[in-house]
């Protein structure tokens, strides 16, 4: 038990996970209280923790000033800074030993839908309801394999690595909570892109206006994407600022390959992963009708085991949402409000 507490504390440390570490070193010493090693690393840890918790992305993920905008950090603490039971959630479901219960499973459903769309009418969406409460669907057959393969053409050159800016040192460096490579695509830099945006309308039934540009991510072996949550909270009142279009009202985020082991999307809340399929997409509101942030679509995307996963994503903002997705005149948030 003592030699487990111990290997486990610096094996957690070394992965980057210190909150982890710091438990298991605390265990060690409710067995040994005069560990000297035991005694050294807890104060390391804490003050480790303590930086990591100060630490503030100052600019975009490339710390160049032409990132988007939308792009830039909207939590202060880095996301790897999250609780044990979390982690615990987030490990198990990307392991997939955590599961919804068969009462949430019970009410799910599969449907053909047209969204009062004519063109759908002649070929309808096929919606696969992943959640009641958060509403989480998958869209299947959202994307072509003609189009991932343009949209993975005109991203790759403009590919970089994403990095944080030191805020003490000023230097960039890389971020271990989030691993990937990402890209931004202009709705009217090809006709396949204004369809891809067409279709999210579609789907979603919300204006694309104030939508940000589509984004084309790529995770290689072991890149993965810590929870995080895709809205500003209240006090992040900078957030979006430059955009003036609001909060991220909602996410859809398409899936551009299959992955062999590992890259599910999963929402530590509830206990949902959504596994990589090629040419489905997943969409989710991040805010309640009353505009408050709805804390259970804190998600994640898991380490990529074996493959290569591709994503891409359109954010979606309030403001010409109006009619749309109209403020409920009763408030629909409780706990889970931010």
């Amino acid at each position: 038990m003592q030699l487990k507490a111990r290997l486990t504390g610096n094996v957690s440390f070394h992965l980057r996970n210190v909150e982890t570490a710091l438990l298991m070193t605390n265990e060690l010493l409710q067995l040994i209280p005069n560990h000297e090693r035991a005694n050294g690393n807890k104060v390391y840890y804490e003050k480790e923790l303590k930086e990591i918790s100060l630490k503030k992305r100052v600019k975009g993920d490339d710390g160049s000033d032409d990132t988007p905008k939308s792009d830039l950090p909207i939590s202060k603490a880095e996301p790897a800074v999250f609780d044990y039971s979390e982690r615990k959630a987030y490990e198990l479901l990307c392991q997939g030993k955590l599961k919804p219960t068969s009462a949430q499973l019970r009410s799910l459903s599969c449907r053909y839908i047209t969204n009062g769309v004519p063109f759908l009418k002649i070929g309808p969406l096929k919606l696969e309801e992943a959640s009641k409460d958060p509403y989480i669907v998958i869209y299947h057959d959202a994307m072509y394999d003609s189009e991932i393969e343009i949209v993975k053409r005109m991203a790759k050159p403009r590919f970089r690595r994403a990095t944080v800016q030191n805020a003490i040192t000023g230097e960039l460096e890389t971020a271990n909570y989030r691993i990937s490579k990402s890209a931004w695509l202009k709705t009217e830099e090809h006709s396949i892109i204004a369809n891809i945006v067409q279709r999210t309308e579609d789907m979603t039934g919300l204006d694309m206006l104030s939508a940000e540009e589509l984004q084309v991510v790529n995770y290689g072996i072991g890149g993965h994407y810590e929870p995080h949550f895709d809205f500003a909270r209240r006090e992040e009142v900078k957030a979006f600022q430059g955009l003036n279009t609001g909060n991220r009202i909602a996410t859809v985020l398409f899936y551009m390959s299959d992955v062999e082991q590992g890259g599910a999307t999963v929402f530590t809340a509830i206990n949902i992963a959504l596994r990589p399929r090629k040419g489905t997409a997943a969409f989710w509101f991040n805010l309640h009708k009353s505009g408050e942030g709805d804390y259970r679509t804190r998600h994640a995307a898991c380490p990529v085991l074996t493959g290569s996963k591709w994503v891409s994503n359109k954010w979606i903002h309030e403001r010409r949402q109006e009619f749309r997705r109209p403020c409920a005149l009763e408030p629909d948030h409780g706990e889970f409000a931010i």
